[in-house]
Formats: structure tokens, sequence, C-alpha cells
């Protein structure tokens, strides 16, 4: 760009900053999606430079996307895409303002505003796919359990897999003073609560977290640990757990490598379940609101690209995810999971059409009974240490997701006839009683408590953990 250029792009973005300035005054916290609305009729993106970053997995693509095919220059963005080392990495780079916003674990936002360990106030503006994960376990594991397992007319194993199955597999383990020991990849990640869902629902205790414990092993039958995605199939390899749960491609490269066999996927423990987010800061987009706005346009445009006409750009979404600045697997090891297909052990190659959603079923907007099942989930396992009544989880729900700000995106997109009108969904936060879990217990995000209450394993009404166990009526 000349400097004449940029001096005229710089001045019409100053012009552009004082009428959003104008046009905010008088709006306050509650008026966020408002406030974007009017930034953007004003015509202004504040900050034009974005750092977003990203952990190498595939359900990473919408920004990929939003880069590489131009979305995000359409709305006036330069933006760099930055790997990050782990959640933990990332969730501070968010926090400490040197980045901007990032792909982030849906639990993140949520137990940063709720104090679970680093106190910040995050948000959740919109959500970028559902499904996506799925569970491995090791050859040693796999083979004591398989010939348990029911087969199909084609002599396959009959999914979805029941942890029931891995029951005597865990009993031998401690009968000879083992402990059975998983992955996931963060505390308060949907791969930990998923683990842990299915793993209780076939009579297997994962454990407990007491205050400031983020190991959550009192009680468990099953130890899990944090393992960053990328590591997983070589922690996997060195023995030193014996599964794992995380999102793609790490459990295809276990089948690729012959190190693993998975054994479930997400959407067989629960069916078109919301994974990761656009994580920011609370205070990022009430100062730049129109950016805000234009970086959740672009995201929403690449995630109707990466499911437009059943899937017709998953192959060269592929070749785009495997650059070394992205995920960086093979682009084999990617589309085994990412055009509508799931690998579970070499000749066994499955149908998945639903494996990966970005955009179809309203994959984008920020449900907030998405948010309550998350929390549902910490209150389970002890990470919320005591009882809350359900007005509490809809208060905290909608302090983290931001339907106003995705409609602020959205609508006007719609409006312009770029995205179909259907695809935003004439909702309250809510989505319908979902009965589409493994164990088939109903979910009605209105009533969290008695949702809870419902689960076999877990803590009910009035129970606390302490390092001894489980204590309360």
């Amino acid at each position: 760009m000349s400097q004449v250029q940029g001096h005229r792009f710089r001045r019409r973005a100053v012009v552009a900053a004082l009428l959003v300035s104008v046009a905010l005054t008088g709006c306050g916290k509650g008026d966020a999606g408002d406030a974007a609305q009017a930034a953007v009729a004003a015509g202004g993106v504040e900050k034009p430079v974005l750092k977003l970053g990203f952990i190498k997995l595939t359900d990473m693509a919408p920004l990929a996307i939003a880069k590489e095919k131009g979305f995000f220059a359409e709305e006036g963005l330069n933006v760099t895409l930055e790997p990050q080392a782990n959640w933990k990495v990332l969730l501070d780079g968010v926090i400490g303002g040197q980045l901007d916003a990032a792909h982030m674990l849906a639990g993140q936002p949520i137990a940063a505003t709720l104090g679970l360990g680093t106190q910040a106030n995050l948000i959740a503006p919109i959500s970028l796919d559902l499904n996506g994960n799925a569970i491995t376990l090791s050859n040693r594991v796999y083979g004591m359990l398989e010939p348990s397992l029911p087969k199909g007319a084609d002599g396959k194993p009959a999914h979805p897999i029941s942890a029931a199955a891995l029951k005597p597999v865990v009993t031998s383990f401690r009968q000879q003073g083992k402990p059975f020991k998983m992955g996931m990849v963060f505390p308060v990640s949907t791969h930990n609560y998923e683990l842990r869902y299915w793993l209780a629902a076939g009579g297997l205790n994962p454990g407990y977290y007491t205050p400031g414990d983020t190991g959550g092993t009192v009680g468990a039958d099953v130890q899990l640990s944090v393992t960053p995605p990328p590591q997983m199939p070589a922690t996997l390899e060195a023995g030193t757990i014996e599964g794992y749960s995380v999102g793609e491609p790490w459990n295809q490269a276990a089948v690729q490598k012959k190190i693993g066999v998975p054994v479930i996927t997400d959407d067989q423990i629960w069916h078109d379940n919301p994974e990761k987010v656009l994580g920011l800061r609370e205070d990022f987009a009430q100062k730049y609101p129109a950016t805000t706005a234009a970086m959740l346009r672009a995201i929403i445009k690449a995630q109707q690209w990466l499911d437009a006409d059943g899937g017709k750009n998953r192959a060269e979404a592929v070749k785009i995810l495997s650059q070394s600045s992205y995920v960086g697997a093979d682009p084999e090891v990617i589309a085994a999971s990412m055009t509508g297909k799931f690998t579970f052990a070499p000749g066994d190659t499955r149908d998945a059409k639903g494996f990966n959603i970005f955009f179809d079923k309203n994959a984008g907007y920020p449900f907030y009974s998405d948010a309550i099942w998350t929390m549902t989930q910490m209150r389970r396992w002890g990470q919320i240490p005591a009882d809350h009544e359900d007005s509490w989880y809809l208060e905290k729900a909608k302090a983290v997701y931001r339907p106003d700000l995705y409609l602020a995106a959205a609508q006007p997109l719609a409006e312009k006839g770029v995205i179909p009108a259907e695809a935003i969904p004439q909702t309250d936060g809510f989505k319908p009683v979902d009965n589409g879990f493994i164990d088939k217990v109903p979910y009605d995000g209105h009533k969290p408590n008695a949702y809870i209450q419902s689960l076999k394993i877990g803590l009910k009404q009035g129970q606390k953990v302490t390092a001894a166990g489980v204590t309360g009526s």
C-alpha cells in the first residue's frame, strides 16, 4: 500500500470511528448488540489489525477459511492467525491482550467468568462448530475389550460402543495395582465432559474435583489428565495413558500410526453437541463494536463456505488446514474425518456426514442452553463446588454467551442475501429438550438442577467434595 493510500485508509477509519462514538453515546453494557449495529451502520472498523489465536485442530477451520478465502479482508480486517502451545497459553493470551480473540474451548470463557482458575470477563458471541471429537483407546486396551463387543452383520463392532465394555479392563488394572489413565485436553474442555459423560454412562466414575484441584481424581475409577491435543498420539504411544478424548486430526493420527483405535465419536455421546467458540474479552467488544461485528461476519461467511452444497468445499479446506501454519497434519489424516467419513480402524471407515458441522443446524448461534449444560457438568464433577438456583445458571450463561452480538452480525448478512434467513434461529436462547445423549437422559436447559439430579453418577444436591470423598445428602 502506498503512503497516500495508507493515509486515506487511516483517515477514513478515524472519521468512521468518530461517527461510531457519536452513535454509541448513551449505550450501556446491556446494549452491546445495539451498539454493534450502530457501529456497523456508521461504517467504521475501529481496530483493523487483529491477532487471533488457535490450537492445531480441524475445528479451527472457520478462522483459517475466513483468512484464506478473503472473508476477513472483505470486512476490512487484516488478521494474523497464531497457533498456541496449549489451551492455558491461549487463554492467558486473550486475557492479557496479546490475542484479540481466539478459537476457544466452550468452557473457557464460562470458567473464567465464574472465576474457576483465572478470573476474567470473557464472552462467546459465536459458536464455531458442532461435534468434531472422539475417544481413542490404545491397541492394548482395545484388544482386551474387542472380543466382548457386539458385532454387526459385517463382523465389525456395533456402534456406539458403551464404556461398560471398558469396566472389566479397568477392574483388571486395579487388581494389578495399576491405575487406569486417560487423557483429555483441559479441565473445562468439552472433551473432558464428553469423556466423563461416556465413562459415567457406562458405570465408571471419572472422579471429582475439590476446590483448587485441577486433577479431579477423587473417587476415580479412571484417572484423567491433561495433554495438549497435538501431543496425544505420542503420549499414548509412550504408554503414559491408555486412551484419550481429543478433536481431529489426532484420533485419525492414532489410526494412521497404528497405535490406537477410536471407539466412539462425540456425536454418538451427545448428538450434535456444541464444540468450540470464539472467545474474547468483554471489554474488547465494548471498545470495538464494529470490529467485533466485522470479525463475526467474516467467520459466519467462512462457516457457510465450509458447509456449502453438502460439503463440496471440504477437499479444499483439507488442503488449507494441512498447511504447517494451521493444523500441519497430512491431508489424508485430516480428510479421514473432515469429508463425511470417519475411520475407526484400518478397513473400518464409516459414513459420518455430521462429524464436523460449522454452519448447518444453527451451529454458529450461541445458545444459552449450551452454556448451561457445560455448567451442569462443572457442578456434577465438583468444579462448581456448591449448589445454585436455576436462575443463577441462566444469569451466568447470559453473561458469557452473547446472541445479541451474533445477531448484530448475522442479521445484516441475511438482509443482503449473503446467508439464508432460516440460518438465524427464532429462539429465546434455549434448544428444545434434548434426548440425544448416549444414556437417553433428557436435558432441559431451563431446569439444570433437575438434570443434574437425574444423572446416576455425579454430585447431587447438597453434596460437596473433599480430599476424603463426597459428603452431604
